[in-house]
């Protein structure tokens, strides 16, 4: 895994090839994605900052803008839940998949050496050079079921 101080610098270096100012609150949406394991919707980031750092003005606006491009620069990975959103983690980790309940939210990661190499086999079957993928299987826990 990557060191902060590292992980800051590459944020630094990003922020000005974006021609953006470093600031606080940019650090901290960083800096909580690194320190905070789960997936988290920008509102869910937003009220646990302000609530973490009252005395530090950080408008939702600021988290939205910083997710989105730490994601482009994939730094940050989302989960999208159509019109519920995007949950947010730190695009860093090892690869992994996930399992979605459908009822209350949870997300469970897991990682599967079968289903990888079968995905491989898919792409050569039809002379396809992956890259990346992403699964998400969606249905319901235990507890819900």
């Amino acid at each position: 895994m990557i060191t902060y101080p590292s992980l800051l610098e590459k944020f630094q270096t990003l922020l000005k090839e974006n021609t953006l100012k470093f600031t606080k609150q940019r650090e901290l949406v960083l800096k909580f994605l690194y320190e905070n394991e789960g997936h988290f919707t920008p509102e869910d980031i937003y009220t646990l900052l302000k609530q973490q750092h009252p005395e530090i003005n950080i408008g939702i606006a600021t988290v939205y803008r910083t997710l989105s491009l730490l994601e482009t620069a994939e730094i940050a990975s989302s989960i999208s839940f159509g019109v519920q959103g995007k949950k947010y983690e730190l695009g860093l980790k090892k690869h992994h998949d996930h399992l979605i309940c459908s009822k209350c939210g949870k997300i469970i990661e897991f990682y599967d050496e079968t289903m990888e190499a079968r995905q491989e086999e898919i792409a050569k079957k039809f002379n396809f050079h992956m890259t990346d993928h992403t699964m998400k299987i969606v249905g319901l826990c235990e507890d819900c079921q």
